[in-house]
C-alpha cells in the first residue's frame, strides 16, 4: 500500500524585531534628510565647481592684490599731476607775496607822508594862532580849538567794561538801540559821557590820550571805540580840565551822570570819579577845517565933502 507523499512541516518565519523608534517615524525622516533636496543639489554643485575652479583663499588675495594695485596708480598719478603743477603754484604765491610786499611798502610811504603833512599843520596852526604876540584871544582859540597842550585842575573819570562782560545777549532794553546788553562800554557811552562833561563846565576834555575838537567823532567798529578814527580799548581814561569840584558835582548830577550810574547798577559797567588838582592834556594832531570860513566885517569909508 503505497502511503502519500508527506509534506515537510512548514517552519514559521519568526517576526522581524520592530525598531524601537518605529513610533517616531516622522522626526527620524526629518533628522535624517534635514535638507530640502534643492539645497543638498545647491551644495552638491557648489561643492564641484570649488574643486574645480580656484580655492576661496587664492581668489580673495588676487581680489585684494588688485585692489593694491588700483590704490597704487591712483597715488601715483595724484603724484605725478602734483609735481606738473607745483612750479605754477610755487610762481603764483611768489607773485601774489612779491605783490603784498610792495603795496605794503606804498602803504607805509603814505602813511609816512601823511603824518609828517600832519606835523607841518598842525606846527603852522600854532604859528597862525601865536602870530598875533600870545594874547588872550589867541590862546583861547588854541585851547579851545585844542591845537595847543593844556594843564590845570579837573576831573579824572574812568570807565570800563564789567567784569563778566561777554559777546552777546539778548532781553534787555539796550537792544532797542540796536545793541545787545554785553557788560562792554559802548560808544554811544561815551558819547553821553564827554558831552556830560562839556555841559557841567569842562574846557578841555581827553579819552584815552586822545584830544577832543570841535571836529571829533566817537564812532563804533564791531566792539572797539573809536574816537577820530582811532580804536581805542578799555579801560577807558577821561580826562577833563575845568573847576574839579564844581565840574564833578555837576556832572554826575546831570542827566548824563545818571545814564553812567544806571549802566553801573544794572549791566555791571565800572566807574570812578576823582577830582584831580593838576592834569595835561595832550594837543590834538591835527585840526583841518575844509568848509567853515570866518567872515571878515570891513568897513568901507566914503570920501566926505568939504
Amino acid at each position: 500500500m503505497c502511503g502519500m507523499p508527506q509534506r515537510p512541516p512548514i517552519r514559521s518565519t519568526p517576526p522581524r524585531p520592530s525598531r524601537p523608534d518605529a513610533s517616531m517615524s516622522l522626526i527620524t525622516n526629518v533628522m535624517d534628510h534635514s535638507l530640502d533636496d534643492g539645497y543638498a543639489e545647491a551644495a552638491a554643485r557648489k561643492k564641484s565647481a570649488g574643486e574645480g575652479g580656484l580655492p576661496k583663499t587664492l581668489r580673495a588675495r588676487l581680489g585684494l592684490a588688485a585692489g593694491l594695485v588700483l590704490a597704487a596708480l591712483v597715488v601715483t598719478v595724484g603724484a605725478a599731476q602734483a609735481r606738473v603743477a607745483a612750479p605754477v603754484v610755487a610762481k603764483e604765491r611768489q607773485e601774489l607775496i612779491d605783490r603784498i610786499d610792495r603795496e605794503t611798502a606804498a602803504a607805509d610811504k603814505l602813511e609816512d607822508s601823511v603824518d609828517q603833512l600832519r606835523d607841518d599843520v598842525e606846527a603852522r596852526q600854532r604859528q597862525a594862532l601865536s602870530h598875533s604876540g600870545g594874547n588872550a584871544q589867541a590862546d583861547l582859540a588854541g585851547i579851545l580849538a585844542g591845537a595847543t597842550e593844556v594843564h590845570g585842575p579837573g576831573v579824572k573819570l574812568v570807565v570800563n567794561d564789567a567784569k563778566e562782560a561777554g559777546s552777546g545777549g539778548s532781553g534787555n532794553p539796550r537792544e532797542s538801540s540796536g545793541f545787545s546788553d554785553t557788560g562792554r562800554v559802548r560808544d554811544r557811552d561815551m558819547q553821553r559821557v564827554v558831552n556830560g562833561l562839556w555841559q557841567s563846565g569842562a574846557e578841555a576834555v581827553s579819552v584815552n590820550g586822545q584830544r577832543l575838537t570841535a571836529l571829533s567823532a566817537i564812532r563804533a567798529a564791531g566792539d572797539a571805540i573809536l574816537v577820530d578814527n582811532r580804536p581805542l580799548v578799555p579801560p577807558y581814561t577821561v580826562l577833563a580840565v575845568g573847576d574839579g569840584q564844581r565840574l564833578s558835582s555837576r556832572f554826575q548830577d546831570s542827566p548824563d551822570g545818571l545814564y553812567l550810574n544806571a549802566l553801573q547798577d544794572n549791566y555791571g559797567i565800572r566807574t570812578a570819579i576823582s577830582v584831580e588838582s593838576d592834569l595835561r592834556l595832550p594837543a590834538a594832531p591835527s585840526v583841518i577845517v575844509r568848509t567853515a570860513r570866518p567872515t571878515a566885517e570891513q568897513t568901507k569909508t566914503g570920501k566926505g565933502t568939504s
